[in-house]
């Protein structure tokens, strides 16, 4: 063990030595006052600031920072002291990397990323707290060969986990004909061992944005990430005491490191691992992560790696829907007597009966489910699970839902075998396999035929759908007697309760108040949970005294009170994985809102990362809020302070999606027509003056409301 020590110390001195002399060349071209910093996060440089509190601006603050490394190497042999040479090592890496950031303005390319955005981690948090990501994998080093190394990281996406690649594996999973990129679920970071500490940032900065982890307080990043970021790290090829080194600072955060090399173990930590069949099974369960796979009767992978897939036109087989063909998709329940369990009906012709180029096929997709539990309610539900099981199908894309829908398949999943009897068979295993509680038989009938398909529309699909939008319609906070808390997101912030209400949405987007009771009936034990709505102490602001008491309870005292519909006054708190954030603007009387697809500066002088750090990891900011698209134009979005007529900008992607309802919104609660294009974007101003002028221009409600502050 003592000579594990030493290669661990001299790995850390070593890398303090190249921090110490790319500062030095950086200063000496650039000066101490040139520009330092990572591009897209408020939390720059992430390591740094957790472990000091001290955000890095310049060369000269960060020559600064090389203390930090200084006091962390201390030569014990002891276990503690070596790991805090591993973090040592850490610290140099992100100061080497900010270097690099500093000396050009795009120092990665093709195919590697380098620097993780705050947005990419932000979008990150739904899949990782609901386990569609069920565990963050770091492959570094060289594998014996490509076939190896192709091997492993395609195992790692068949189950899912979110993998990143260091090194030369890069190469080899390229070769392997592995698919990579955010969408695939495998970042390639980068070919230097110091591109690691991009993925370090991303454990530590799930701490600051979603846990509320105090930047400073170092002991405490290291608590989170041990406790709830299931990450590991596979260490191939021969070991520099650089890599060993780094591999320290990995279990120093938690994170068990496992190599195919020779190394003094260290029970769950420090594992080697000679036989590469077993190198997969051996991490996961080195961090407990437990993956739950349905063996499906397809030729093709099928995991949430594949969710972001996109099938291009060049690579596409067939499509349907789209607005090419007519396509529409459904789920009904019926009396369990009228289904034949796992019957899959194909009516029509199957896509290798089709000629012709572009091939296209008109398409519906008919999920009949039936069980003593299923309610009409759940419908909606289930069917919006269309959407993913067929996403995260290997070769096949889906977008859109109900009449909307828009599918590809492409031609390596034809070449594969893969044909519509195989649609029919993960919908129905998935729908068994998740909803097993309400779901005791399923049947499916994809057709193809386009009589047949327009005749069912008419007679099965449109009158569900008008049925469920009058019920969603009707569905208003005043009408129901309760509403449910949702606390998906309390792995990641322990201190967030979500309130769901039938006109506020959960703050990621993806609960709404019939998907929070469905999943209460599905699990009453689960994240969704009801709460009696009693006690009302202010109808404006949307307090009620029994809501308080929930969140107080489901939030371990940390929060006592909160205002459904104000922005101002005890707001709601966020995790960090909502879609939107809502802000202030003095100037104009009104609220800001951004989007975090949306990279620039906004009229209030930061962007969305600088705006959702003020907001995130369950603390509550008057003057700030998280929440979904939807929310925006809902009668409650802060309907305290006036409503969605307090909006004075967004951007103009962000407009135009929420358009049509956000109008028709306007029109019941002011009376005025076509609202958005009062509302200001990017494209029009950015500046406060300029903002101010297009709404004064506008005649904007805002400016006659009452003051906001």
């Amino acid at each position: 063990m003592e000579n594990l020590f030493k290669t661990i110390f001299t790995g850390s001195k070593q890398a303090l030595k190249a921090a110490e002399d790319v500062v030095k060349k950086a200063i000496e071209e650039k000066g101490k006052d040139h520009n330092v910093s990572f591009p897209d996060t408020a939390y720059s440089l992430p390591v740094i600031y957790a472990a000091t509190g001290n955000k890095i601006k310049t060369l000269g603050e960060l020559e600064a920072a090389l203390d930090v490394v200084r006091g962390l190497i201390e030569e014990e042999m002891k276990l503690e002291k070596a790991l805090n040479g591993g973090l040592a090592t850490a610290v140099s890496a992100e100061i080497i990397e900010a270097v690099k950031y500093a000396n050009e303005e795009a120092p990665y390319s093709e195919p590697c990323t380098g620097f993780i955005p705050d947005p990419v981690i932000r979008s990150l948090g739904v899949p990782l707290v609901t386990g569609d990501i069920p565990g963050i994998a770091v492959v570094l080093g060289e594998c014996p060969d490509s076939e190896t190394a192709g091997k492993i990281v395609k195992d790692y996406q068949s189950k899912g986990l979110l993998t990143f690649l260091v090194g030369k594996v890069i190469d080899q999973a390229t070769e392997a004909g592995v698919k990579m990129g955010l969408d695939f679920r495998v970042i390639p970071v980068g070919y230097d061992i110091t591109s690691v500490i991009h993925v370090v940032s991303v454990a530590i900065r799930a701490g600051l944005i979603f846990g509320n982890v105090e930047p400073g307080k170092f002991d405490k990043h290291m608590e989170y990430t041990k406790e709830r970021v299931p990450a590991f790290v596979n260490a191939f090829g021969p070991l520099s005491e650089l890599v060993v080194s780094c591999g320290a600072g990995a279990i120093a955060l938690g994170f068990p490191v496992i190599t195919d090399q020779e190394v003094p173990e260290v029970p769950t930590l420090l594992i080697t691992q000679k036989d590469y069949d077993k190198f997969v099974p051996t991490s996961l369960e080195a961090r407990g992560i437990k993956i739950k796979i349905t063996e499906l009767p397809i030729p093709v992978a099928f995991a949430p790696a594949f969710e972001g897939e996109r099938i291009r036109k060049d690579d596409m087989y067939i499509e349907f829907g789209g607005n090419k063909t007519e396509a529409w998709e459904l789920v009904k329940s019926v009396d369990p007597s009228e289904i034949e369990d796992h019957k899959i009906e194909i009516i029509g012709p199957d896509i290798d009966e089709v000629e012709g180029d572009p091939k296209r096929l008109p398409l519906a997709i008919m999920v009949e489910v039936g069980g003593k539990n299923m309610q009409e309610d759940f419908e909606p539900v289930l069917e919006r699970r269309i959407h993913y099981f067929m996403n995260y199908t290997e070769g096949v894309m889906h977008v859109g839902q109900r009449d909307t829908s828009w599918i590809r398949i492409g031609k390596e999943a034809f070449e594969k075998g893969f044909r519509l009897k195989h649609i029919g068979e993960i919908l129905y295993a998935k729908m068994i396999d998740e909803f097993d509680s309400v779901v005791d038989k399923c049947q499916v009938k994809i057709i193809t035929d386009a009589e047949k398909v327009s005749e069912l529309k008419q007679k099965e699909a449109e009158p569900k759908y008008r049925a469920r939008d009058e019920r969603l319609a009707s569905l208003r906070d005043d009408n129901v007697d309760k509403f449910y808390s949702c606390l998906l997101c309390q792995s990641f912030a322990p201190a967030h309760v979500c309130i769901v209400t039938p006109e506020r949405l959960g703050l990621c987007g993806a609960v709404s108040w019939l998907d929070a009771k469905a999943t209460y009936e599905l699990d009453p034990t689960g994240p969704c949970q009801p709460v009696e709505i009693e006690g009302l102490e202010d109808e404006v602001k949307g307090i009620w005294k029994s809501i308080n008491e929930h969140v107080e309870q489901k939030s371990g005292g940390q929060i006592s009170r909160i205002s459904l519909y104000s922005i101002m006054e005890d707001p709601m708190t966020s995790c960090g994985c909502f879609e939107c954030i809502a802000g202030i603007m003095p100037e104009a009387n009104g609220v800001i809102i951004v989007n975090r697809e949306f990279d620039g500066a906004t009229p209030v002088g930061m962007t969305f990362g600088e705006l959702a750090s003020m907001t995130g990891g369950g603390v509550q900011t008057p003057g700030f809020m998280g929440h979904g698209r939807y929310f925006i134009s809902s009668r409650k979005f802060m309907s305290a302070e006036g409503g969605p007529g307090r909006i004075v900008w967004m951007p103009k992607e962000l407009k135009d999606y929420v358009r049509e309802n956000l109008d028709k919104t306007a029109k019941e609660l002011y009376g005025i027509d076509n609202f958005t294009d009062m509302i200001c974007d990017e494209t029009i101003a950015t500046d406060p003056d300029g903002v101010v002028n297009y709404l004064q221009e506008k005649g904007h409600p805002a400016l006659e409301m009452d003051p906001l502050m």
